[in-house]
């Protein structure tokens, strides 16, 4: 008899590169692949270091993880799945990082207040929602997480999403459907 392949994890780059984050797979996300995160990891290699992160739609925590690994501050990780956030908090304690605070809560009801900007952001969210990105994109605007050069890392596979007048592309590129884009706040509006 067969067993379902376990879905791994591995970090690509930096202090804990090679490191096998936990087990996914009795959960229905899907995590950035790593030939993905070395292109946004060396897109974001001369703005990482001493960062401060904000990861929308955690998930398996890779993208936190991953900006540690490489030198970032700090990251703040939203995940509403208690599952995975259980399994991040897991994976935190065993590589000893204590600069990622998770949070099991709803990225929606997070960003719809008011906040302090990031300077590095990703916005990942369950694949093919438009309506979540789009949402998530007009409240980190309006509540004050971004200011003037804040970079913001958006996967998507829609090329028809909301961005700001203010927000200028840095880089694009697309790995089979998926569109991976980077921006950088130009100014405040």
């Amino acid at each position: 008899m067969k067993t379902k392949k376990q879905k791994k994890i591995r970090i690509t780059g930096g202090i804990f590169k090679g490191r096998i984050l936990h087990s996914i797979n009795k959960t229905n996300i899907r995590p950035t692949r790593n030939c993905i995160k070395q292109v946004v990891f060396n897109w974001l290699q001369k703005y990482i270091k001493n960062s401060i992160c904000l990861d929308c739609f955690s998930g398996s925590g890779s993208l936190s993880i991953e900006s540690i690994s490489r030198s970032a501050k700090s990251v703040t990780a939203l995940e509403k799945n208690y599952i995975l956030v259980k399994k991040i908090k897991e994976t935190l304690k065993k590589f000893l990082i204590n600069n990622i605070s998770i949070l099991h809560v709803k990225t929606q009801k997070w960003l719809k207040k008011k906040g302090h900007p990031f300077d590095i952001i990703y916005l990942d969210p369950p694949f093919n929602n438009k309506l979540l990105l789009n949402q998530s994109i007009k409240y980190l605007e309006k509540y004050n997480w971004t200011q003037k050069n804040s970079i913001i890392y958006i996967e998507h596979t829609d090329d028809n999403i909301y961005i700001p007048d203010n927000w200028k592309l840095m880089k694009k590129k697309k790995i089979g459907i998926v569109l991976l884009s980077l921006f950088y706040k130009n100014k405040n509006i």
